[in-house]
C-alpha cells in the first residue's frame, strides 16, 4: 500500500486511527501489529510470510543471545555462546536478502561470464527488505551489545519490526527509538496529531506536487536518448532527477513521520536539508541520515573505523561506500555510484574539504556539478546508456548521434522552468522552518487544506506513482 494513495489516505488511515484512538491503551499495540499486518499484506500476502518468518527467527536468536550473556554473568565460568547466534542471526538476514535481492545478479553475471546457461529467478522483492532485514540486524547486534537491561518480549519486537509507518522505506529504525512507547502504551498528546498531520500533508505535497510533476524531465531526456540530446538537455535531466529523487523519498519520510507521531512514536529524521551542502561528505551527512548511522555503527565501527591505522581507516571507508552502493540496488550502476562517492569523498578527506568548507559559494557550486553528476549513475542501469550519457554530459561526440543544435534544451527548459525554480526554493530549509513555526496560523492551515486537496485532486486525475525508494 502506498501512503500517497487514495486507498490509503481515506479508507486505510482513518479506519486504523479511529480503531487506535478508541481502544483501550493497552490495547493499542494489538491495533498497531494487526494493522501493520494489513498494511503489508495487501501487496502480496506471501511476503507477509517470509516477513513474519524473519521476525520469529530474528527474535528467537536474540533471546538466545541474551540467555547466554544472562547465564555467563550468573554463573561466571558458563560458556556464552552469543557470538555463534549472533552469527547465524547475521547469516540468515543476508543470505534472505541476497537470495531475494543479488542471486539472479549474481548468476546472470557468472552465465555471462562463463558463457553457461544458468538458473532464472523471477521471484519479485518483497517490499522493504533491504529496511527491515537491517533493523533487525540493528535490534540482534544491540541485544550483543547488552543495550538492553531486560529480555524482549517477542509481541513487542514483532510490533516494532512490522509498525506500518516505516516498514517499506525507512526512516531505519532502532527498538530504542520506539521501545518506551510500545511497551508502556499511552495516550497521544493532540500536538502530536497535529504535527503529524502538518508533516504528513508537507510530505504527500513533495511526492505529489514536486517529485512526481518533475519526473517528466528526466522522462522525457531518457526517452529521446543519449543520442538524441545535447550537452545543456543532459544536464538539465539530471539536475531534474536530482530533484525528483528529493522530493519523493524526503516526501515519504515526511509522511512516515507524520503518520507515526499521529500514533504517538517519534520516528528519527531521515533529512536535513541536504542540497545546501558544500561537500559530498557533508551531503551524506544530510541524506538518508538513518542508512548512513547504520553503516556507521554497524559496519564502519566494527571494521575499526578511523581508530586504526591510515591504509586500515581507507579501507574501512571503502567498504561502507561499496556496500552502500550495492545496498541499493542489485546492478553494475550502483556498486560503480558507490566508488564514485568513496572517490570523491577520499579527494576531499585527504585536501579538498577545508577548503570547500571555508567557502560560501565555491562549494555550492561544486556541489551543483556533483549532486546530478552522482544521481544520474544512480538511475541508469544500463552501462551502454550510462557511458553515452556521461559522454553528453561532457560534450563528446558519439557514434550515430542525431542533435539538432540546442532545440531540445530550449524546448525542456520553456517546459520546465518554473517547476525547477519551485524545486530550488523548497529544497531550501526555509520552507520547512517556516511550517514548522508557524502551522497553528489559520493562514498556514488552510495553505494546508489546500495543499492535501490538490494533492487528492492530483492523484485521482494521474494514478498512483510509487515511491522510488520502494525498489530498494
Amino acid at each position: 500500500m502506498n501512503f500517497s494513495g487514495l486507498a490509503f489516505i481515506f479508507h486505510f488511515l482513518p479506519l486504523f486511527l479511529i480503531a487506535y484512538y478508541i481502544i483501550p491503551k493497552r490495547y493499542r499495540n494489538i491495533i498497531l501489529l494487526s494493522g501493520s499486518i494489513v498494511f503489508y499484506s495487501i501487496g502480496n500476502p506471501y511476503y507477509m510470510i517470509l516477513l513474519a518468518i524473519s521476525v520469529l527467527i530474528n527474535y528467537l536468536l536474540a533471546d538466545r543471545i541474551y540467555v547466554a550473556q544472562y547465564k555467563k554473568e550468573i554463573n561466571g565460568s558458563a560458556k556464552s555462546y552469543s557470538k555463534a547466534w549472533l552469527f547465524l542471526a547475521l547469516i540468515y538476514d543476508m543470505g534472505m536478502l541476497f537470495v531475494f535481492k543479488y542471486l539472479g545478479f549474481v548468476l546472470d553475471n557468472i552465465g555471462l561470464i562463463s558463457g553457461r546457461e544458468m538458473p532464472v529467478f523471477k521471484w519479485g522483492l518483497p517490499l522493504g527488505i533491504s529496511f527491515y532485514t537491517f533493523q533487525m540486524i540493528s535490534f540482534v547486534v544491540d541485544v550483543y551489545r547488552k543495550r538492553y537491561d531486560r529480555r524482549i518480549h517477542l509481541y513487542h519486537f514483532a510490533t516494532y519490526a512490522i509498525m506500518f509507518p516505516q516498514i517499506a522505506s525507512g526512516p531505519i529504525t532502532r527498538y530504542e527509538d520506539v521501545r518506551d512507547r510500545i511497551e508502556t502504551p499511552a495516550s497521544v498528546p493532540a500536538i502530536m496529531l497535529e504535527k503529524g498531520t502538518v508533516y504528513f500533508i508537507c510530505g504527500l505535497g513533495y511526492k505529489v506536487l514536486l517529485a512526481d510533476k518533475i519526473t517528466s524531465l528526466w522522462n522525457d531526456v531518457r526517452t529521446v536518448g543519449p543520442l538524441g540530446i545535447d550537452v545543456a538537455s543532459a544536464w538539465l535531466g539530471a539536475w531534474g532527477y536530482s530533484m525528483q529523487i528529493y522530493f519523493d523519498f524526503f516526501g515519504y519520510s515526511l509522511m512516515a513521520i507524520g503518520v507515526a507521531m499521529m500514533l504517538g512514536f517519534k520516528l528519527p529524521d531521515n533529512f536535513d536539508d541536504p542540497y545546501t551542502s558544500k561537500s559530498m561528505t557533508e551531503f551524506w551527512r544530510r541524506w538518508h541520515m538513518t542508512l548512513g548511522k547504520w553503516f556507521k555503527d554497524y559496519l564502519y565501527i566494527p571494521l575499526g573505523g578511523n581508530r586504526c591505522s591510515f591504509p586500515r581507516m581507507i579501507l574501512n571507508i571503502f567498504l561502507v561506500w561499496m556496500f552502500t552502493g550495492i545496498w541499493h540496488g542489485a546492478s553494475w550502476n550502483f556498486l560503480i555510484w558507490g566508488m564514485f562517492l568513496f572517490a570523491i569523498m577520499f579527494v576531499e578527506k585527504m585536501w579538498l574539504y577545508k577548503y570547500l568548507d571555508k567557502s560560501k559559494i565555491i562549494g555550492h557550486i561544486y556541489m551543483v556539478i556533483l549532486i546530478p553528476v552522482s544521481w544520474a549513475i544512480f538511475s541508469i542501469t544500463d552501462m551502454t546508456e550510462l557511458s553515452h550519457f556521461f559522454l553528453r554530459l561532457i560534450n563528446v561526440p558519439i557514434e550515430g548521434m542525431v542533435v539538432s543544435g540546442m532545440n531540445k534544451f530550449l524546448s525542456l527548459l520553456s517546459t520546465y522552468w518554473w517547476m525547477l525554480l519551485v524545486c530550488i526554493v523548497f529544497c531550501t530549509p526555509y520552507p520547512m522552518r517556516l511550517i514548522k513555526k508557524f502551522y497553528k496560523n489559520v493562514i498556514v492551515k488552510l495553505m494546508l487544506l489546500v495543499v492535501f486537496w490538490y494533492c487528492v485532486y492530483q492523484m485521482a486525475n494521474s494514478g498512483n506513482n510509487p515511491f522510488i525508494y520502494f525498489n530498494f
